[in-house]
């Protein structure tokens, strides 16, 4: 089971995998652990990552980068319209109202939606993952931290927690978390974001001044020019983390910037910081959020990490450090950690792993509120169900009394502090909600939460039947009794196994604490509520009900099922349009391979006229690829190569066949001396080989001749052939003779010299005597081979009782 961990940021990506040895940052094909969130759209495939990234100037309309800002931003979004002037592509409306990317693929406009490019991205990555890991990649976690599990250090569970700020600012935001850490446990006490600041903020500032310094002084509009404003906005970036490591005024150039114009112009630290003081001013108010909102002091907060690349910039890290009034930590890969967090997490879930205890959780970060039309009230209704930095993953019971279906709207009851213009969620209808037997509105219970994604639902809902019990009959329950088991239920729901959500005892009577008071203050709204009537004896069932969902902004099945074959188009695509490079590369390849070694090892090897041949056929066969032969189908390579293989490769044979030739008959000639040694020792009647059956001997000798003779001809017929001919004798004819000679000589002059038996008196007189004085326990030679022969258990060997092995 593979276990992959994915940082999908706004500028690049990286992937990371568990192992038996540890969490592993893995490097794509390019040999880079960073993939670049880009993606290229061109006439005949797409290009993804690094491939992309080289195509952002080449091919800037449709060049695909930062589109991260767009998910669940409709198109009317101020922040959209704000984004647009600085876009190399265009953006266009689509019929749900979303933000979609219009470019130009396979010769034909084309809209696609933001899930769409982050699904081709993500497609990108698992196809990394998966060629380091060999398998397929089912299951992914994408954007966590790692911190905490690996620490030996961490106070007790009973013992006051360790608090942990994380500062986190990447390319595109910025954002602040505080942290409760005992072992084993991590509890988020709080968080805080600018969604706007990050490091292309900075770059922005850079590009801004150049474009305003250079419009002076070389009289150029490069606003009005999208390639030359990229070209500058690379160059800005450069710039900006060349200034992160140096004081000293440094310069920027820019030859052929635009109009054949080169331009340059010089920038230090210190220029820049005064440039950037709006921005540098917007770093405090999230930190300053996080402990109001946590309810701690500054010296109640242990250390600070910061993570994300544009932490070092030294006047962010100054920032940072000089509020807490603390040095700050780097113990996190500031690139590389939040990958190295979804891999762990993938781990902990993953059966195929045994992680470390650990437990986590996480908060709303934005309150959440329920409306409703109440009957009683002839109006609507609202509540808040999660307030913010409430627990999560969480689940609450809330209690409805209804004649008939009605509808939930969740809504985020603090629109001032999103960071999108629309608050709603989803609205949620209760079906086949029907009145009691005698008229009366019934108990409906919902149970609305969120899960360890941070997303709310209601995810169910069930109608209390009331039924009246016979006059005899022992009543099941009674109204108490359905109160008292409503809470058990409860207290049983909020435990959700699949969430591995470890709370305390005292968690636990908080929670359930927690959902009653959220019930009480829903029957304080007079949800339709009866009024209390005498207690009779009743027995009672519950139905579940369906429940439809609105989810806003929701791709429904039919249309993902159109995405998802639409992918698979353009991934096979992707593939066939490869194998076409890879067919027509493999023809470019052979023609220089060829051509340089016609001149060097292979000139013996083929005559004049032959290569003089061959060689105007690679150079037409050359000045075809970049004509005529410029974009061909694959087959049409794949038969150009063939073509020329068949006038190289007798040459490429020769070649090789003159390379091993001499190494086989030198092998040959080995063995043939070899055995020729053995017949000479048996025909000396030498110890070694006597027990051999003369008959054998002459097989070996006869076989040991004819070999001889079968490699002096061929030697002698070699020997006078031309090296430009095709060779008399080929390597697979001499391997062929070797094992035919040592499959036939090899049994006979391996044959084992048979053991000599003691007489069988000796044998005996031995056995009773036991070992004659001065020889001790060492048995003599006869008695030896006697052992390898036969096992005689000794006497100890017969005492020992059989033992038992569990």
């Amino acid at each position: 089971m593979s276990v992959v961990g994915i940082d999908l940021g706004f500028q690049s990506c990286y992937v990371a995998v568990a192992r038996a040895g540890g969490i592993e940052t893995i490097a794509n094909e390019y040999s880079d652990r960073c993939t670049p969130a880009c993606i290229s759209f061109g006439p005949k495939n797409r290009s993804i990552g690094a491939a992309a990234k080289s195509q952002i100037i080449s091919n800037a309309k449709n060049t695909v980068q930062g589109f991260k800002r767009f998910h669940g931003r409709a198109f009317s979004d101020p922040f959209v319209e704000a984004e647009k002037s600085s876009l190399a592509y265009d953006i266009v409306q689509l019929s749900s109202g979303l933000t979609g990317i219009k470019v130009t693929y396979m010769e034909e406009e084309r809209n696609f939606t933001t899930e769409q490019v982050t699904a081709m991205l993500l497609s990108k990555l698992k196809e990394t993952a998966e060629s380091v890991l060999k398998k397929p990649v089912v299951d992914c976690v994408v954007s966590a931290l790692a911190y905490g599990i690996y620490k030996q250090d961490l106070p007790a569970l009973e013992e006051k927690p360790r608090n942990v700020v994380f500062v986190d600012m990447g390319h595109s935001a910025y954002q602040v978390s505080v942290c409760a850490f005992n072992r084993g446990k991590l509890k988020v006490l709080a968080t805080a974001f600018d969604t706007t600041l990050g490091g292309r903020k900075f770059d922005e500032v850079l590009v801004n001044h150049f474009c305003e310094e250079f419009g002076k002084k070389y009289k150029l509009d490069i606003k009005s020019k999208i390639r030359a404003l990229l070209r500058l906005s690379q160059e800005c970036e450069k710039l900006k983390k060349l200034m992160s490591a140096n004081a000293s005024d440094l310069p920027l150039s820019i030859e052929c910037f635009m109009n054949d114009v080169d331009v340059s112009g010089t920038m230090n630290r210190g220029k820049f910081l005064e440039m950037c003081d709006d921005l540098l001013a917007r770093v405090e108010p999230p930190l300053r959020s996080v402990l109001e909102q946590a309810k701690l002091k500054k010296e109640d907060i242990y250390a600070v990490e910061i993570v994300g690349g544009a932490t070092r910039i030294p006047a962010v890290k100054e920032k940072i450090s000089k509020f807490f009034g603390k040095e700050l930590s780097t113990t996190l890969n500031a690139d590389e950690a939040v990958t190295r967090g979804c891999a762990l997490q993938c781990a902990i879930l993953s059966p195929a792993f045994k992680v470390r205890e650990f437990s986590i959780t996480d908060v709303v970060a934005y309150p959440i509120s329920l409306r409703w039309n109440s009957p009683a009230e002839e109006g609507s209704s609202d509540c808040e169900v999660f307030s913010k930095n409430h627990a999560a993953p969480f689940s609450k019971v809330l209690t409805f009394y209804r004649k008939e279906p009605f509808t939930l709207e969740a809504y985020y009851s603090s629109p001032q502090d999103l960071p999108y213009p629309d608050p709603a969620i989803a609205q949620f209808s209760v079906q086949k909600v029907t009145p009691q037997s005698d008229g009366s509105s019934s108990k409906v219970k919902v149970k609305v939460r969120v899960n360890v994604h941070g997303i709310f639902s209601v995810s169910s809902a069930s109608l209390v039947e009331v039924h009246k019990s016979e006059e005899n009959e022992e009543p099941m329950e009674t109204d108490q009794n359905s109160k008292e088991e409503e809470k058990m239920q409860v207290d049983q729901e909020e435990q959700h196994v699949e969430e591995q959500q470890q709370q305390t005892p005292a968690e636990n009577k908080s929670e359930s604490e927690e959902m009653e008071t959220s019930q009480a203050g829903l029957k304080d709204k007079k949800m339709d509520q009866p009024p209390q009537a005498k207690k009779a004896k009743v027995k009672t069932s519950t139905v579940d009900l369906p429940i439809e969902n609105q989810l806003l902004w929701q791709i429904d099945r039919e249309m993902l099922n159109l995405y998802i074959e639409n992918e698979g188009k353009m991934i096979m695509q992707d593939k066939l349009e490869k194998e076409r490079n890879d067919a027509k590369n493999a023809v470019e390849e052979y023609v220089y391979e060829m051509r340089d070694k016609l001149s060097g090892e292979y000139e013996k090897f083929v005559s004049e006229d032959d290569r003089n041949s061959f060689t105007l056929k690679l150079e037409d066969t050359e000045n075809w690829l970049y004509e005529d032969g410029e974009d061909q189908p694959k087959q049409v390579y794949v038969d150009k190569l063939a073509e020329l293989k068949n006038l190289g490769q007798p040459i490429k044979t020769r070649f090789q066949e003159s390379e091993e030739r001499p190494k086989l008959f030198e092998e040959l000639g080995k063995q043939i001396q070899q055995y020729m040694k053995i017949i000479s020792s048996f025909k000396n009647k030498e110890d070694q080989y006597d027990h051999l059956d003369a008959a054998d001997v002459a097989k070996v000798e006869k076989s040991t001749n004819e070999a001889m003779e079968w490699m002096n001809n061929k030697l002698n017929l070699q020997n006078k052939q031309s090296l430009t001919m095709d060779p008399v004798v080929k390597t697979k004819e001499i391997e062929a003779k070797i094992k035919e000679l040592t499959s036939m000589c090899n049994p006979i002059v391996s044959k084992p010299k048979p053991k000599v038996e003691p007489p069988k008196e000796e044998q005996k007189n031995a056995e009773q005597n036991g070992p004659v004085d001065g020889q001790g326990d060492s048995p003599g030679p006869q008695a030896a081979e006697q052992g390898a022969d036969t096992a005689v258990p000794s006497d100890s060997d017969k005492k020992l009782p059989e033992m038992d092995i569990d």
